[in-house]
């Protein structure tokens, strides 16, 4: 089968699309024929190897799982004999590193049936992003309706679902962002869009009960000002930042996890955790409107090399599809 490779950490460079063998189904395990994907910055944290530190399990020398990318959308050829519920024939998304490839297989608690109505290419953004938003929302800041929610990078991947979500939640959503996406933004649901070009929200006075972080480009002490007195804060570590870094946005939880147990506010990270319960719920939200992906370009298999440049170089808005 094609898939985009990499066995060395570095740029878009380092990427190869190249004939490999197809992958086998292990008891608990899916296979997919994928027939969307899409790029995220797990993704470009994953293809330069930073922060380091990170290394020490995605392999030192170099990544130990050499087919790039996580976000699937297809259908399934094949499942392992501890599989229930799924059969060969059924459409589904979900998440598995090697997505970047013409089949990947994934565990069978990190796949479940794609959103009806959904193209394989929407579906395809939704995975990681938007169960990323849905943890940091509601498993982790626990938002209910009439709180007032502040999502720092609302027009990357995760923040336009994290919006989405947060007002299907009932809450008053702010979005932060450049000027280019203001519009989108507030296309979302947002109730107010701040635009960090002109205004820093950490010193506009407003308080909030909850602050999502996308970005890491605050400090903790800027974050907290903008904090209710018992409002939470959760640092989700992503985004783009200069590489070569040894810890990265570690830093900032590092910060959290030693100021948390002397403060009111609530300080958490955003844990990363796949779920086919998280699958079915997002399903249950797309199908019933009130969540919808934002895809700004798609490329093909070929070119995965050209969407992680533009990922990184243009901060691309929404997300990226890759098609098959």
């Amino acid at each position: 089968m094609k898939a985009v490779v990499q066995d060395r950490y570095g740029s878009a460079d380092t990427l190869e699309f190249k004939e490999v063998d197809q992958p086998v189904p292990g008891e608990g395990e899916v296979l997919v024929r994928v027939l969307a994907a899409s790029v995220n910055a797990y993704d470009w944290h994953f293809m330069r190897g930073d922060p380091k530190i990170a290394r020490l399990s995605m392999g030192f020398g170099g990544p130990k799982a050499r087919i790039r990318g996580r976000d699937f959308a297809g259908r399934v050829e094949a499942v392992g004999g501890a599989v229930k519920g799924l059969r060969p024939g059924d459409e589904v998304y979900g998440e598995a590193d090697g997505a970047f490839a013409e089949f990947v297989c994934a565990a069978d608690h990190s796949v479940d049936v794609k959103p009806a109505g959904f193209t394989f290419e929407q579906a395809a953004a939704v995975p990681l992003a938007a169960n990323t938003a849905l943890i940091g929302l509601r498993d982790t800041a626990h938002v209910e309706a009439g709180q007032s929610v502040l999502v720092n990078g609302a027009s990357g991947g995760v923040g336009t679902f994290a919006v989405q979500i947060a007002k299907s939640y009932g809450a008053e959503v702010t979005g932060v962002c450049s000027t280019r996406n203001v519009d989108l933004v507030r296309s979302l649901g947002a109730d107010h869009v701040v635009d960090y070009q002109q205004e820093d929200f950490t010193r506009a006075g407003r308080r909030y009960d909850v602050v999502l972080d996308l970005v890491g480009n605050r400090s903790l002490t800027e974050f907290r000002r903008a904090l209710t007195p018992t409002g939470t804060l959760v640092l989700s570590g992503g985004g783009f930042y200069e590489g070569g870094s040894l810890v990265g946005p570690m830093a900032l939880f590092i910060k959290g996890r030693l100021t948390a147990p002397f403060v009111r506010q609530r300080l958490r990270e955003l844990p990363a955790k796949q779920s086919k319960a998280n699958l079915a719920e997002l399903r249950r939200l797309a199908e019933s409107g009130k969540l919808s992906p934002v895809v700004e370009r798609t490329y093909p298999l070929s070119e995965v090399p050209q969407a992680m440049r533009h990922m990184e170089v243009e901060h691309a808005r929404a997300k990226i599809v890759i098609t098959m």
